[in-house]
C-alpha cells in the first residue's frame, strides 16, 4: 500500500467490509495511536499536539478512527459490533499496512483496545496505556453502564447532567447513538492471567484526579513488564498536558 499524504484521512476496509479511516504523519518507526470513546484520532492525538511531538521525534504516526468515530463508518446494525471488533479492526489495519515492527499507544477506550490487541497476540515493541488502571482495562463495568444509560435516555438518564453532556458531545461530532451503543456492546473482558502473559514493555499513565478506572499500580502488579505513572489531571485533561506528552514520547523513544 502506498504511503499516504501526511495529516489527511485515508481509508481501508475491515474484514467485514466496514469502511474505516486512519491519519498518518511523519516518517520513521511506526507507532499506532488509538483514541478514546466519543473521540477521534484528530481530537485525541492531533489537536493536543501529540502526533506532532511523535513525528518530530522520528516516528511514523498511524492513528485510526475506531469504527463509529471520526471519519470511519458508523454501522448501526448490532451485527456489526461483535466482541473485540475494534481490536480486530486494528489488526486489519496492521495487515493492510504490512507492519511487523511497531509501537502502540492507546488512551481510555484506546488503552483497553491496545490491551486486547496484545492479549490476542499483537507484539508491539513498546506500549503506552493511558487513562486506564486495572479494572478499566479488564472490564467495562459500571462506567460503561452509565454511558449506555446516558446515551439511551439523555436528560432522563439516572445522571441527567451526564445525559445532557453526552448528547451535546455526540451532536457536535455527528456521532450516532446506535453506533456508540455498539461500541459499548463490543467491549470484551480481559482476565488477569491474560495480562500476565503480555511480555511487551508497557507504561501505564493515569491522572491523579482520575478515579473511575482503577489503579495503575495494581495493573503494573499484574503485567510482567509494566511501569505505573501518575500525573496531575483528570481523565479528560491529562492527555493534553505537557507531562503526558513528555512521558509518551520519552518512553516510546527509548531504544
Amino acid at each position: 500500500m502506498a504511503a499516504p499524504e501526511s495529516g489527511r484521512a485515508h481509508r481501508f476496509l475491515a474484514r467485514d467490509g466496514v469502511d474505516l479511516a486512519w491519519r498518518e504523519l511523519g516518517a520513521g518507526r511506526p507507532v499506532i495511536l488509538l483514541h478514546g470513546f466519543l473521540s477521534s484520532a484528530a481530537r485525541n492525538w492531533f489537536a493536543p499536539g501529540l502526533a506532532d511531538r511523535l513525528a518530530a521525534a522520528g516516528f511514523r504516526v498511524i492513528a485510526p478512527d475506531c469504527r463509529g468515530h471520526g471519519d470511519s463508518s458508523a454501522p448501526e446494525d448490532p451485527s456489526a459490533w461483535p466482541p473485540d471488533v475494534m481490536a480486530r479492526d486494528v489488526e486489519d489495519l496492521i495487515a493492510a499496512l504490512g507492519l511487523e515492527d511497531y509501537d502502540l499507544a492507546g488512551y481510555s477506550m484506546g488503552g483497553r483496545t491496545a490491551a486486547r490487541l496484545m492479549v490476542r497476540g499483537a507484539r508491539p515493541r513498546r506500549c503506552v496505556l493511558g487513562g486506564m488502571g486495572d479494572f478499566g482495562i479488564m472490564e467495562a463495568g459500571p462506567r460503561a453502564e452509565a454511558f449506555e444509560d446516558a446515551i439511551r435516555h439523555g436528560e432522563a438518564a439516572r445522571d441527567p447532567e451526564m445525559g445532557r453532556a453526552l448528547r451535546r458531545l455526540m451532536s457536535a461530532q455527528g456521532l450516532k447513538p446506535a453506533a456508540m451503543l455498539g461500541v459499548l456492546a463490543a467491549f470484551a473482558p480481559t482476565r488477569p492471567d491474560e495480562l500476565a502473559r503480555i511480555p511487551t514493555p508497557t507504561l501505564a499513565i493515569l491522572g491523579l484526579e482520575d478515579h473511575d478506572n482503577g489503579s495503575v499500580d495494581a495493573l503494573a502488579a499484574i503485567m510482567p513488564d509494566c511501569s505505573p505513572l501518575r500525573l496531575p489531571g483528570d481523565h479528560g485533561g491529562v492527555v493534553g498536558t505537557p507531562a503526558f506528552a513528555e512521558a509518551l514520547v520519552g518512553f516510546l523513544a527509548t531504544p
